[in-house]
C-alpha cells in the first residue's frame, strides 16, 4: 500500500451523536472535472451561522486558533492549525474570497497550503462555495462544495482527503452551535487525542464506489509526530 504523508488540515474529532449527520456526494461534471458536497442542518439562525464563517473571529470560534485579514489583501483569510503560527509562518493556510452574497453565500480559493501539502498544485484550482439556507427560525442548512477536482490521480487523492476533511469540519461548525462554545486557544492545543503539530499519513485501501459511480479512495488514518 503506498502511504500519502498530508499535511494536517482538519483534526480527528471523537465521534458525536449531537446534531444530524453531514450528507456528503459527488459527481463528475460535463467538463470531466469532479465535484464533492457536504451538507448538513445546523440548529442556529443563519444569521449567527454567517458570522461564524465569513470573518476571522468567526473562524477561531469553530475552524481554526488562529486566524487573520491577510495584510496584503482584505479579500484574503490566513488562519493555522497551530495556536502560536504569526503571518509568514510554513504552518499558514490562506483562502482569497472571489465573492460574497451576505448571510448567503461565501466563494473562495485556497491560495497557499501548508509547507509540504501534497499536490496542491492542483488544489489551487479548486473552488469552493459555502451556501447558507435558513430552513425556519431556529435551523439553517449549510452547504460546503469544492468544483475544479482534476480526475486523476493528484485530483482523486485531494477529493479523497477532503471528503474526510470537509466532514470533520461541518461537524465542528455544527457542535460549536450545539455546545455554545468555540474551540479556544487552550482547547486548541489538544482536541481528543490529536494534538497540534501532528500530520496525517492516509494509507489508501480500495472501497466500492459510491451512488455517483465514482472510484472512491477510501484511506486508514493514523497519526505521528513532526517533532
Amino acid at each position: 500500500m503506498t502511504k500519502i504523508v498530508l499535511a494536517l488540515l482538519i483534526l480527528l474529532l471523537p465521534a458525536t451523536v449531537m446534531g444530524q449527520d453531514v450528507a456528503i456526494s459527488d459527481r463528475r461534471e460535463a467538463d470531466g472535472t469532479l465535484t464533492l458536497s457536504h451538507e448538513v442542518v445546523i440548529a442556529a439562525p443563519a444569521a449567527e451561522i454567517w458570522a461564524a464563517i465569513a470573518s476571522p473571529e468567526g473562524w477561531r470560534t469553530w475552524a481554526v486558533p488562529v486566524s487573520w485579514v491577510a495584510a496584503d489583501d482584505p479579500d484574503s483569510i490566513e488562519s493555522s492549525y497551530d495556536p502560536a503560527a504569526r503571518p509568514g509562518d510554513p504552518t499558514i493556510i490562506r483562502q482569497h474570497f472571489l465573492a460574497r452574497l451576505p448571510g448567503r453565500l461565501l466563494v473562495f480559493r485556497t491560495t497557499r497550503a501548508p509547507q509540504g501539502f501534497p499536490h496542491f498544485e492542483t488544489y489551487a484550482r479548486v473552488t469552493s462555495f459555502f451556501e447558507v439556507e435558513p430552513v425556519d427560525a431556529t435551523h439553517s442548512r449549510i452547504r460546503l462544495t469544492g468544483a475544479g477536482y482534476a480526475d486523476n490521480e493528484a485530483g482523486r487523492t485531494l477529493l479523497g482527503f477532503f471528503r474526510d476533511g470537509n466532514r470533520v469540519s461541518l461537524e465542528r461548525l455544527r457542535d460549536r452551535f450545539v455546545s455554545g462554545r468555540g474551540i479556544g486557544r487552550r482547547g486548541a492545543r489538544k482536541w481528543g487525542h490529536v494534538k497540534w503539530g501532528h500530520v496525517l499519513f492516509r494509507e489508501k485501501v480500495r472501497v466500492p464506489s459510491g451512488a455517483s459511480g465514482l472510484p472512491h479512495q477510501g484511506h486508514r488514518l493514523g497519526l505521528f509526530r513532526t517533532g
